[in-house]
């Protein structure tokens, strides 16, 4: 692969998201960016994760020289309970209300994604929303759950893809959008920029 020869920059340092992409075939370029994530009065989950992942995918795309094909790529996940935004621990006690509050409840969680070309300034997102319900957990749990270093940089301080899927006891939407990138939206988003995920797998 030459330094041209991929498909997306990609505006994340997430893992989970690198392997869903490489999962589907896409080959990307990481471009790192640097905004506030600070919902806005009265904004909703999913008003938030929209203008993040658009906000992120414009920060990263002005880095780039006007006449780059490639777009950029860029997600958000934001993880609710009775409307409010849960966000990543700051702490290990802060990461012991999160996992209280989602104990035996459902909770939603929202990933948008969105897409920016450089050449032509075409912005494109999509919103995946899923509900998800735990089991009950203990504090002992949450406790030896914490030490695992698992829910340290998570939105709702779990990782449905890792140890955290013994709490889940239900699914309603989508597994990948839960782990940080819907695949179905992703997969659509692409195909509108002219890269074909299935060609790719092909190769």
């Amino acid at each position: 692969m030459t330094d041209d020869d991929f498909d997306i920059y990609l505006a994340s340092g997430s893992p989970r998201r690198r392997e869903l992409l490489e999962q589907i075939g896409i080959s990307y370029r990481i471009l790192m960016n640097d905004i506030d994530e600070i919902p806005a009065e009265g904004e909703s989950a999913e008003e938030f994760a929209v203008r993040i992942a658009i906000d992120k995918a414009v920060a990263a795309s002005k880095t780039l020289s006007a006449d780059v094909s490639q777009p950029v790529l860029s997600a958000d996940t934001v993880v609710c309970i009775d409307k409010n935004i849960l966000g990543k621990p700051r702490d290990k006690q802060h990461a012991k209300e999160i996992l209280q509050k989602l104990s035996g409840q459902q909770h939603q969680v929202h990933t948008a994604v969105a897409l920016i070309r450089q050449i032509d300034g075409i912005v494109e997102s999509c919103l995946s929303s899923s509900e998800v319900s735990f089991r009950e957990i203990s504090d002992k749990e949450i406790e030896q759950y914490w030490l695992t270093g698992e829910p340290q940089d998570k939105a709702g301080a779990y990782a449905i893809q890792g140890i955290g899927a013994m709490f889940v006891r239900h699914l309603s939407g989508s597994y990948s959008g839960v782990m940080g990138l819907p695949l179905y939206e992703t997969a659509a988003l692409l195909n509108k920029f002219g890269i074909n995920t299935l060609s790719n797998t092909n190769k």
